[in-house]
C-alpha cells in the first residue's frame, strides 16, 4: 500500500545562522526563509516478498475501504467580508491541536487539513478605526503624523524584507506561531513578547488596561511573569485566533540584536540564578572550558561573554536556544503575522506613547521607566555592549551578525562595528 506522508517545515526553524553566499541567493536560498510543503512517496518495496506479502496487501486494501466509510471535515470557509484592497491577499493554514480526549478524532485530524480562503488581514491602523485623520484633530505640531509616518516605513521594510528573502509558498499559522503574543481584549490589543524589549513593563501596561491592577507601579516582577493573569493567543481556538488576529493591533516592541544579547547575557549569568546556571551554565562550561573546575562544572556560574558566544554560533549547542537571545523573527513570526505597529526600545518613550493614544488607553497611563531587576546596576547600553564584544574575535563578531543578519535587515539597525559585511 502506498502512502502520501505530508512534511510540513516551519520556516522558523529555518533561519540559517550563517550567510549565504550571494550565488546562492538565485536558488532561492535566501537567509534560510524558505518554505516547504512537499509529498514524499514511500520506497517502491513497501510490501514484503515473502509468504506473507499478498495477506498484508490484501488487509490493507480493505483498510483503504474503511477508512474511506469515515467521515472527514470539510475545510473551514471564512467569511470573505474581510477586505482591504490595499493589501495583497494572503493564504494561510491553521493546524488544529489534537484533542487526546477521543481516539476517533485524533485520526480524523491527521487526515485534515483546514485550509483557509484566499483573504487578507486586516491591519488596524490603516482602517477606518484609526487614520491620520483623526489623528489630525488634536495633533497641533504634527507628533503623531510624524509617528504614523514612521510606522508605515518600518512595516513597509519589513514587508519588503519579508518578500525578498522568503519564498511565495503557502502562508501557514500554528499555534507555535503565536504562543508568545499576549491578548488584551478590551482594548483589542496583541502584544508579541520580545525578552530584553520592555517586554515586562509592557505585561504591566496590559494589566493595567485589562483592569488587572490600577497602576503600573503595583505589580511585582515575579506577578508579571509567573501570575498567569495575561492570556495568550494559543489559548484560543481555531476561530478565536483567527478573530483576533484579523481586527485586533497587533504590536512588537525590538531592540538593537547585539544591545539585546548583552542586556540577556548580563541578566542571566552574572547574577544568581536558579535555571540558567544548572540548565545552560554548566552545559557551557562542560562543552567549552578547558581545564573547568570541579566547583564551575557542578554550579553552572561563572560563563564568560566568549563561552556564551561559543554556545550560541554551535549548530550542535549542549543546550537548546532560549526566548531571550533567540531571533526576534523566530519569537514573533512576522513574515506570518503582519504586526500593526512596530516598536523599539530605543525609542520607546515615544513610540509607547503613540501606541497608546492609538488605542484609546487612559490618559493617565503611561509606560513605565523603572527597572524593577538589578536596579543598581546600569542599563545595557551600546557603550556596555561595545565593551563585551570587543573581547570577541572578528570572525566571531561577523558570526554572531550573521546569526541576527534577518533582525538588522528587517527592522533597520545599522551594521554595530566598521569590518562587519
Amino acid at each position: 500500500m502506498k502512502r502520501k506522508c505530508w512534511r510540513l517545515t516551519d520556516p522558523a526553524e529555518m533561519v540559517r545562522q550563517q550567510r549565504l553566499a550571494p550565488e546562492h541567493w538565485l536558488n532561492g536560498h535566501l537567509k534560510g526563509m524558505k518554505f516547504e510543503f512537499s509529498l514524499h512517496q514511500p520506497k517502491k518495496d513497501c510490501t514484503s516478498n515473502n509468504q506473507y506479502g499478498d495477506t498484508m496487501e490484501n488487509a490493507a486494501k480493505q483498510l483503504m475501504k474503511i477508512n474511506q466509510v469515515v467521515p472527514s471535515y470539510p475545510p473551514y470557509q471564512y467569511p470573505a467580508l474581510l477586505q482591504n484592497t490595499n493589501r495583497r491577499q494572503k493564504k494561510m493554514m491553521f493546524l488544529k491541536r489534537e484533542n487526546k480526549k477521543s481516539t476517533e478524532r485524533k485520526l480524523l485530524k491527521k487526515k485534515t487539513r483546514f485550509l483557509l480562503k484566499e483573504t487578507p488581514i486586516l491591519i488596524a491602523m490603516n482602517s477606518s478605526a484609526v487614520d491620520l485623520t483623526r489623528l489630525e484633530i488634536n495633533d497641533k505640531n504634527g507628533k503623531w503624523k510624524k509617528l504614523y509616518e514612521m510606522q508605515i516605513e518600518r512595516k513597509k521594510l519589513m514587508r519588503d524584507i519579508c518578500s525578498k528573502y522568503k519564498s511565495s509558498s503557502r502562508r501557514i499559522i500554528t499555534p507555535y506561531h503565536v504562543s508568545r503574543i499576549f491578548v488584551e481584549d478590551k482594548h483589542k490589543l496583541l502584544y508579541c513578547e520580545v525578552p530584553k524589549a520592555g517586554c515586562s513593563n509592557w505585561k504591566r501596561v496590559l494589566m493595567v488596561l485589562n483592569g488587572l491592577a490600577s497602576s503600573t507601579k503595583d505589580i511585582h516582577h515575579n506577578t508579571v511573569h509567573y501570575g498567569n493573569y495575561l492570556k495568550r493567543l494559543d489559548s484560543f481556538d481555531r476561530n478565536g485566533i483567527f478573530y483576533r488576529l484579523n481586527t485586533y493591533t497587533k504590536m512588537i516592541f525590538i531592540r538593537e540584536p547585539f544591545e539585546r544579547l548583552v542586556s540577556a547575557f548580563r541578566d542571566k549569568f552574572e547574577h544568581a540564578n536558579n535555571y540558567y546556571h544548572p540548565v545552560f551554565g554548566k552545559a557551557i562550561i562542560s562543552k567549552y572550558r578547558r581545564n573547568a573546575t570541579k566547583e564551575a562544572l557542578w554550579t553552572g556560574s561563572g560563563v564568560q561573554f566568549t563561552e556564551f558566544i561559543q554556545y550560541l554560533l554551535d549548530v550542535h549547542r549542549p543546550v537548546g536556544m532560549d526566548i531571550h537571545w533567540d531571533h526576534v523573527s523566530r519569537l514573533c513570526s512576522p513574515c506570518l503575522i503582519d504586526y500593526d505597529f512596530i516598536g523599539k526600545f530605543e525609542s520607546m518613550e515615544e513610540d509607547a506613547d503613540f501606541l497608546l493614544h492609538l488605542i484609546g488607553a487612559p490618559k493617565n497611563l503611561t509606560f513605565p521607566r523603572f527597572k524593577d531587576r538589578h536596579s543598581n546596576e546600569e542599563r545595557t547600553t551600546n557603550k556596555i555592549t561595545q565593551q563585551y564584544f570587543a573581547q570577541l574575535s572578528p570572525t566571531e563578531r561577523q558570526r554572531t551578525y550573521d546569526f541576527y543578519y534577518m533582525d538588522y535587515q528587517m527592522f533597520n539597525y545599522s551594521k554595530p562595528f566598521e569590518d562587519l559585511y
